[in-house]
């Protein structure tokens, strides 16, 4: 039993993995896509976008051809001004133990054994914050994953 959950389970991650790896643009395309804005960048900020990451002082573009499209925007204003702030989602495969029972038969009579059983979800969180002011970042972070 356990084995054809863990079975199950590990032919879902793949098949999470798989498509991901269909769905998900590369910097490539997104180079192609957005020519004008990165043919514009600094040699250094090419550099940079080329390997997927950012720094502060980029446009809104560069960041989009470095790190993709943004899971969620959020614009926030205070008295120093407004700001946008583009949050890019991760995920864990987390693993969730629980006591459940089984039948087990014992001849001609079936009883209950309670065992401890494990399954598997993934647990959303934030991995990526950029700030923009006026259009250029004006900071950023990663946050790590929750253990």
């Amino acid at each position: 039993m356990f084995y054809r959950t863990a079975f199950h389970c590990l032919i879902s991650v793949v098949g999470l993995v798989l498509l991901a790896g269909c769905a998900t643009s590369t910097v490539e395309k997104r180079k192609t896509e957005k020519y004008g804005a990165y043919s514009s960048l600094t040699p250094e900020q090419r550099e940079l976008v080329d390997q997927g990451r950012i720094k502060v002082g980029m446009s809104m573009d560069a960041v989009y051809i470095a790190l993709g499209k943004p899971d969620e925007v959020v614009q926030q204003e205070n008295q120093s001004g407004s700001s946008i702030h583009w949050l890019y989602n991760g995920s864990n495969l987390r693993e969730y133990r629980y006591w459940t029972y089984r039948n087990v038969r014992a001849g001609d009579r079936y009883y209950s054994e309670p065992y401890l059983a494990q399954d598997y979800y993934l647990q959303p969180y934030v991995k990526a914050e950029v700030t923009f002011q006026n259009g250029i970042v004006s900071q950023w972070r990663t946050l790590p994953s929750p253990r």
